[in-house]
């Protein structure tokens, strides 16, 4: 199944091409207004999820940069073992592990990941986050759909 990581480069290439965009175009701090929920807010955040561990002093970055090898090492070990008939799970193991990658190269590179998308309510504010993410989500809700549809099979 390793004929899947073409999904996890597409991922990649979106993902870059959209923070070197962001870093060209936006001044680190500025916030672009699109729609009354969501608007693009140029960050550095050198902590992991939610900018967990952010203010750490900076021995994060190597924490995080092996994590993330260590992960994307087993999910390319997985996708090479998943059999054939497994295309949805592939699928979703290849989001994530273009997502892991996306911001594993901003921490190699920068050693900081750039985020930009900020979605908002009122009073309430979700993290800004960036297409990686975005994969990573998107992957992980596929592997949890993935596994209530393969138990209900089994049952």
């Amino acid at each position: 199944m390793l004929k899947w990581l073409w999904l996890s480069a597409l991922v990649i290439v979106l993902d870059q091409a959209s923070k070197l965009l962001v870093d060209a175009s936006l001044q680190l701090y500025e916030t672009i207004e699109l729609l009354p929920f969501f608007q693009l807010t140029y960050l550095r955040n050198p902590g992991a999820s939610f900018s967990l561990l952010a203010h750490a002093g900076g021995w994060q970055r190597w924490l995080f940069v092996g994590i993330a090898s260590t992960a994307s090492i087993a999910m390319i070990y997985w996708l090479k073992r998943l059999p054939k008939d497994r295309r949805w799970e592939a699928a979703a193991w290849a989001m994530v592990l273009g997502g892991a990658l996306g911001n594993l190269i901003d921490r190699l590179v920068y050693g900081y990941v750039i985020d930009f998308l900020d979605f908002f309510y009122q009073n309430w504010h979700f993290p800004p986050f960036n297409v990686a993410d975005s994969a990573i989500n998107v992957g992980v809700g596929m592997l949890i759909i993935d596994a209530f549809l393969t138990k209900q099979r089994t049952e």
